[in-house]
C-alpha cells in the first residue's frame, strides 16, 4: 500500500469509526509507528484535514468544530480500482439510461451530481474520466420509463401489477397479473422476477417486452428469498426453473486462455487439462441462453453431455448450415 492510499484509508476509517486510536490504525494500515506519525502529521499540515486527538476518549477523530469546508479538504489523486471504476461508471451509465428527461429526472440528477463528485477531483474531473474511460453496453433494449417508474413502485409497496406481456419466444401476447419479488440486471437488461396468477407460479419477465403495466389495489404474493434462490439461482443464466443438469463443456487450447478466466457459473466448476485444453461443467435448467454462448466459441467448444444439450447444440448448427449453404 502507497502513501497515497494510506491516506484515502486513514480518512475513511475516521469517518466510518468517528474514532480510533493510534494502535487501531496502525494495525489497519500495518505499517510501523513512525510511518503512522508521519502520515498523521502529513494529512493535518499539509492537507489541511482537520484531524484531531482526543486525549479523553484516547483516539483520533475529525474535529467537531470542522465545517463542510475543512471537510472537503483534497486529496491527491488516486486512480481507482477496475471494480471501483465500473461500479461507478456502470452507475452512471444505468442512471442515464432510465429517463433521459423523463418522469425520474429529478430524483436522478442529484445521484448523478454525487457520483460527478466521487469521479472528480483536482487532476481529473469527472467528465475527463469519462472521455477516457468507457462502459460498452451490447444487446441493450431499454425499458419504457413509465413501465419501470410503475414496476419500482409495485416491487417496493407490496402490490400487484397488471401486465400485457409479448413472449418473444412464442410471439403470444399474454394478458396476466403478477406479484413482483425482484428487479434484476443481467446483460444490460432489467428482468422482473414475479409470481405470475395466471401461471400459477414463479416466472420472469423481460420488462423491455411489458407494453403495458398498471398498479393494482391488491397485495402482492409474498415468497421468501430462500425459494426464488432455489428456483432462480441455481440455473445457468436468465431462463430458470425446472429440473437442473450439469453441462460438461470441453474446449480447445487456444480457447481455453479465455475461459479458464471467465465465470459463467458461480458454481461452476473447471479444470485445465495437459495439453491445454479445459473443461467446464455448469449448472442449468433451460438450454436457450447456454446454446447461444457455447455456439459463440463455434468448433473450439465441444458439448460432451448432457445429451439433450449436445443435440439442441447440433440442431442449431444444422439449422445455420442449411441456412448459408
Amino acid at each position: 500500500m502507497d502513501r497515497t492510499e494510506r491516506f484515502y484509508k486513514i480518512e475513511k476509517l475516521l469517518r466510518q469509526r468517528k474514532l480510533a486510536s493510534f494502535a487501531a490504525l496502525q494495525a489497519e494500515l500495518e505499517v510501523s509507528r513512525s510511518t503512522l506519525k508521519r502520515d498523521l502529521d502529513y494529512l493535518r499540515t499539509r492537507l489541511n484535514a482537520p484531524i484531531e486527538w482526543n486525549r479523553e476518549a484516547g483516539g483520533y477523530r475529525f474535529a467537531e468544530t470542522a465545517g463542510l469546508a475543512d471537510l472537503a479538504h483534497e486529496l491527491p489523486g488516486l486512480w481507482f480500482s477496475s471494480s471501483e471504476i465500473h461500479a461507478l461508471l456502470t452507475m452512471q451509465h444505468l442512471l442515464a439510461g432510465l429517463d433521459t428527461g423523463g418522469l425520474l429526472t429529478p430524483h436522478v440528477a442529484p445521484l448523478m451530481d454525487r457520483l460527478n463528485a466521487l469521479l472528480g477531483s483536482t487532476n481529473n474531473d469527472a467528465q475527463e474520466v469519462r472521455r477516457r474511460v468507457r462502459i460498452i453496453a451490447l444487446a441493450n433494449r431499454p425499458a419504457r420509463p413509465g413501465h419501470f417508474q410503475t414496476v419500482g413502485s409495485a416491487l417496493l409497496q407490496r402490490k400487484r401489477l397488471g401486465i400485457t406481456y409479448s413472449a418473444r419466444g412464442s410471439g403470444q401476447v399474454t394478458e396476466r397479473e403478477v406479484s413482483p419479488l425482484r428487479l434484476v440486471h443481467y446483460r444490460e437488461n432489467w428482468y422482473l422476477d414475479a409470481w405470475c396468477h395466471l401461471r400459477r407460479g414463479l416466472r420472469n419477465f423481460a420488462l423491455d417486452a411489458i407494453s403495458q403495466a398498471h398498479l393494482l389495489e391488491r397485495p402482492a404474493k409474498e415468497v421468501n428469498d430462500a425459494t426464488l434462490d432455489e428456483t432462480f439461482a441455481p440455473s445457468y443464466g436468465i431462463f430458470s426453473g425446472g429440473p437442473v443438469q450439469w453441462a460438461h463443456l470441453h474446449f480447445t487450447p487456444e480457447r481455453a486462455r479465455w475461459v479458464a478466466h471467465e465465470q459463467w457459473h458461480p458454481q461452476q466448476q473447471g479444470q485445465l487439462q495437459a495439453d491445454g485444453s479445459y473443461l467446464l461443467r455448469l449448472p442449468y435448467a433451460d438450454h436457450r441462453e447456454l446454446v447461444m454462448d457455447i455456439l459463440k466459441h463455434g468448433a473450439h467448444c465441444e458439448v460432451l453431455g448432457p445429451g439433450s444439450l449436445r443435440q439442441a447444440v447440433g440442431d442449431e448448427v444444422g439449422k445455420m448450415g442449411e441456412k448459408y449453404s
